[in-house]
């Protein structure tokens, strides 16, 4: 069967083209990414691509080859709960990057172009950031559709992650033949994405004195109790401990395992604490266990690359529709 090209901006470490081409029905030929840490590890996973990571703005139409599928997970930082809600407006210059891809979507015309972002992108500024987007697309003579999915119900992956995601056709017949995925049930659980058995890098672990003031005995007070069959992922709130009881890893987010207010710590199974493995993390967004990490790499990057990523699982069956309506 014929395989779509895709190229991908703003492409981390290749999370939603490693969806899309998990299908086996999609191949990317171009990839821009300005920061070269996750650029690395994109190159790491994807040999054949030597990524581009100028700066969006210098790049220009005609560099680019021709492609069937724009992909683009666009900074959520100015659109994100966890920001400043300036959206378009944003004073790092982060909102107007989507005006640089409907730059290169009017010169390319992809057939189809796919968005992800954070689910506040809907809500932003009464609404005013979104429709700005959808009218943009409507201007370049696209119909769309979006869904706000959870990689719980989407990706049968123990993590509570509500995304926003943008599909946009070129043609009205693919736009009429595109159908959502449906949802399924959550058969995996914390203990497919995390090993509370066995034994990792002392690193990791929480213990007695080995941080400032009085971490240790609340984290010992509120997880010595915690349900082995049932296992719940913590988080250190900066001032207190909370159980998440829902039985799956919170939302991961790019400072994720840099201590502060969102890194998550399991209880072991031989009633140790530590936080989540870089593996782990990535383990939590659908990446697959070949997916590799580079080694020299700080493990505040890799923390940081997980928590910016997509849920792969959730990606690849979105992909999975929108060949079947492109075929």
């Amino acid at each position: 069967m014929k395989k779509y090209t895709c190229a991908s901006f703003f492409a981390g470490v290749g999370g939603i083209d490693l969806g899309f081409e998990k299908t086996n029905r999609f191949k990317t030929n171009y990839a821009n990414e300005f920061d070269q840490y996750p650029a690395e590890t994109f190159e790491l996973n994807f040999p054949d691509i030597k990524v581009d990571v100028r700066d969006i703005h210098e790049v220009k139409e005609s560099e680019l080859p021709d492609f069937d599928v724009l992909l683009a997970g666009f900074p959520c930082q100015a659109f994100s709960i966890a920001g400043y809600r300036q959206g378009f407006d944003d004073e790092k210059g982060r909102g107007e990057l989507f005006f640089e891809l409907t730059r290169i979507i009017e010169a390319k015309k992809p057939r189809v172009c796919f968005f992800e972002n954070v689910k506040n992108l809907v809500g932003h500024d009464n609404g005013n950031t979104f429709r700005v987007i959808c009218k943009q697309l409507e201007i370049l003579g696209y119909k769309y559709t979006y869904q706000v999915l959870n990689a719980m119900y989407y990706g049968n992956v123990a993590q509570n992650r509500e995304r926003i995601y943008i599909v946009a056709f070129k043609n009205e017949e693919d736009y009429e033949k595109f159908h959502w995925p449906l949802s399924t049930p959550l058969t995996n659980t914390v203990r497919d994405i995390i090993d509370f058995q066995n034994s990792v890098d002392p690193k990791y672990y929480y213990t007695e004195g080995k941080y400032k003031g009085d971490i240790y005995s609340q984290l010992i007070e509120t997880m010595k109790d915690d349900d082995h069959n049932n296992p719940a992922i913590y988080q250190w709130r900066r001032k207190y401990v909370r159980k998440n009881k829902s039985g799956v890893v919170p939302t991961l987010t790019a400072n994720q395992g840099e201590g502060g207010h969102n890194v998550c710590l399991i209880f072991t199974d031989d009633n140790r604490i530590r936080k989540m493995t870089p593996r782990e993390c990535f383990n939590t967004q659908g990446f697959p266990k070949n997916f590799r990490l580079p080694e020299s790499m700080s493990e505040s990057r890799l923390y940081k690359q997980a928590g910016n990523s997509v849920c792969v699982s959730v990606i690849e069956r979105i992909a999975e529709q929108i060949a079947a309506a492109m075929d």
